[in-house]
């Protein structure tokens, strides 16, 4: 139960908190190369997607050799897919900003420990009180979770409107990315 929440929500962590930091770790690369500086922060992000593969597939065994197989599991790649399209959007943006504003990097990781919390990780989506379940829906990462124990717990596919949401959000997130990105890399070299 805890494993299927800690998955999904250590590689966003990590890929949203070393996207972050992308473009101010390669500053030199950034100065003199020309090249789309948006590949920095996305390839670190695919670069993540690597270790986010190999703890799926141990997940896949244990959840293999405790519960089994059930068909649901066709819903699997597009619920990672959105999570990692979400991951890319935020890693975009943050690390756009991460160059005019230094300390936004501290501001990642200290939203990454509050989002911890309010993931639904160590307790069930029936606990959240139902004023706030919309609220969870939303939150990509929550989506993720309950998807993902849907699918492995329940046996279940993960409702309509729960995939919805997640693909708006995260399709609004990855656009909204390029766009702040787009507009702030201009000046990328003289704040490096």
């Amino acid at each position: 139960f805890v494993l299927i929440g800690l998955v999904p929500f250590n590689f966003f962590a990590l890929a949203w908190a070393t996207g972050t930091n992308s473009i101010l770790d390669n500053a030199a690369l950034v100065k003199k190369v020309r090249f789309h500086r948006e590949v920095i922060p996305l390839s670190v992000v695919l670069g993540n997607v690597i270790h986010f593969v190999i703890q799926m597939l141990l997940l896949l065994l244990l959840i293999l050799f405790f519960v089994g197989v059930n068909r649901q599991w066709v819903w699997l790649p597009v619920v990672m897919g959105l999570e990692i399209v979400f991951v890319c959007g935020m890693a975009l943006a943050f690390s756009a900003l991460d160059v005019y504003y230094r300390d936004t990097r501290y501001v990642v990781e200290s939203a990454n420990l509050v989002l911890f919390w309010l993931v639904p990780i160590f307790y069930s989506f029936d606990q959240v009180p139902p004023d706030y379940r919309l609220l969870y829906e939303l939150n990509p990462v929550a989506a993720v979770v309950l998807a993902c124990r849907l699918i492995f717990l329940n046996g279940t596919a993960p409702p309509v409107s729960l995939l919805w949401k997640l693909t708006l959000v995260s399709f609004g997130a990855l656009a909204g990315g390029f766009l702040l990105f787009g507009r702030m890399k201009k000046r990328f070299a003289d704040y490096l």
